[in-house]
């Protein structure tokens, strides 16, 4: 896995700039988009940081689906990447989903 490609598709699914981030985590914005690119390291402690203003345990940036998953896997993993905010939203439209078929 590329750490800096992994870090940039997590960031670019919340629709942030390297900026934003780089201010949520406490760390330059030239350093973040050097890792983006593949061009820095990233320390354990660093990437820790990245991932808390990501929302993302440090285990689920590293449990990558795998191809060929079942799409109930794929679900699961994709819902341990959700903030509490989105997983509160998203079992607010599930209630909502369920309900209207009853």
């Amino acid at each position: 896995m590329e750490i800096g490609k992994r870090i940039s598709a997590l960031r670019e699914a919340k629709g942030w700039t390297t900026n934003r981030l780089a201010n949520l985590c406490g760390l330059s914005q030239s350093f973040l988009r050097a890792v983006e690119l593949g061009e820095k390291g990233i320390s354990v402690e660093s990437l820790a940081l990245v991932c808390e203003s990501l929302g993302v345990s440090l285990r689920a940036f590293f449990d990558v689906p795998e191809m060929g998953e079942g799409p109930d896997e794929a679900l699961r993993r994709r819902l341990e990447g959700l903030s509490p905010r989105q997983r509160a939203a998203l079992a607010a439209f599930l209630d909502a989903m369920t309900a209207e078929g009853e």
